[in-house]
């Protein structure tokens, strides 16, 4: 099979297209044969080195494709079915997976980080992991949905309890976590405030549901939420940039705020004043991915139609350099993907 390979850690010309055997399945596995595979931040950090990580590597977490061939103890999957695949990859033995709890797992993987990725014509996962997609869902929007779409649903929901009638404030609203949270944010009766780099991704975070935009490039994000607040800061912000933004986000809060962080794409070492923390009893949460309850569920609001994944380009498996090159920009509103 053709695969996008990373045989050593560096920029986007580490990303070389290769023929590869095809995965080999065990009796408990499904071989999907990858229609889309959308690209997340976590592919640069992938390919730049991770820790722990060693080339060679296949990156991809979110793929959606067609079932090619089942394990022998696979019952309830069949070969030729659309599905998309479930990123997590957790033993489901230790006391946080007995507690539904998968991303919090002792032996906690992602697909295309600890295994080899959708960057491919076929991946090979486990069968739990496999999820039909309805027959009106295209490729493009299931894969652009389980990491950012889980992620961004426990960051709000879960770990910020987001109530009707609150402020929420969304960095990076043109990420994938970022037009996500902004959905999930208004379904649970919020006001959203959002960030951007260019007028225009505010204008289309605006069409997302954004009540209103900031724009990053010409004003202190702090500041402008202090103003439009009356000073009293927003009760929530959804912080994936990290470094860059860590001191204002925490300065936008109000008191008793809660910050939900689940990235650092600027660095990770964010300056922390104690004396904000105590003196305002912020609320500091950490969020990794989610569960499979949290994962099902976005999943079935973007069956109904009530969250829709932001699509904002594809592009053909030879040209994954590129399109990282792009993601590493910032140059895009939404999710870009790759066609096998």
């Amino acid at each position: 099979m053709k695969a996008i390979v990373i045989r050593e850690h560096g920029g986007p010309e580490k990303l070389k297209l290769e023929e590869i055997p095809t995965p080999e399945i065990s009796d408990t596995e499904v071989l999907v044969r990858v229609k889309a595979c959308a690209l997340n931040h976590l592919d640069i950090w992938v390919r730049r080195g991770i820790p722990g990580i060693e080339p060679p590597h296949i990156p991809g977490a979110d793929v959606a494709g067609v079932v090619e061939k089942v394990g022998a103890a696979v019952r309830d999957i069949k070969v030729g079915e659309r599905v998309v695949l479930n990123p997590n990859l957790n033993c489901g033995e230790c006391e946080y997976c007995q507690m539904g709890e998968d991303s919090l797992c002792v032996n906690y993987g992602i697909l295309g980080e600890h295994a080899p990725g959708g960057y491919a014509e076929f991946v090979k996962a486990p069968a739990r992991n496999v999820i039909k997609i309805p027959e009106h869902v295209s490729f493009d929007e299931a894969a652009a949905v389980p990491l950012t779409f889980m992620t961004a649903w426990r960051m709000v929901v879960t770990r910020a309890k987001v109530r009707p009638g609150e402020d929420v404030l969304v960095l990076a609203a043109g990420s994938g976590v970022g037009s996500a949270a902004i959905q999930i944010a208004k379904l649970c009766g919020a006001r959203v405030i959002a960030t951007a780099s260019t007028d225009e991704k505010l204008a289309k975070a605006k069409e997302l549901g954004a009540d209103i935009g900031i724009n990053y490039a010409k004003a202190d994000f702090d500041k402008e939420v202090w103003k439009l607040t009356n000073k009293r800061g927003v009760d929530v912000v959804i912080e994936s940039v990290g470094q860059a933004t860590w001191q204002k986000s925490l300065r936008a809060l109000a008191r008793n705020g809660r910050l939900v962080t689940c990235g650092a794409t600027t660095g990770p070492l964010g300056e922390t004043d104690i004396r904000l923390v105590f003196w305002k009893q912020l609320q500091i949460f950490g969020s990794t991915m989610g569960t499979r309850r949290e994962l099902q569920t976005v999943l079935n609001l973007v069956w109904a139609g009530k969250l829709r994944p932001v699509i904002a380009g594809a592009f053909p498996l030879a040209e994954a350099a590129k399109a990282q090159e792009m993601l590493e920009k910032r140059e895009q509103f939404g999710k870009l993907l790759l066609h096998s």
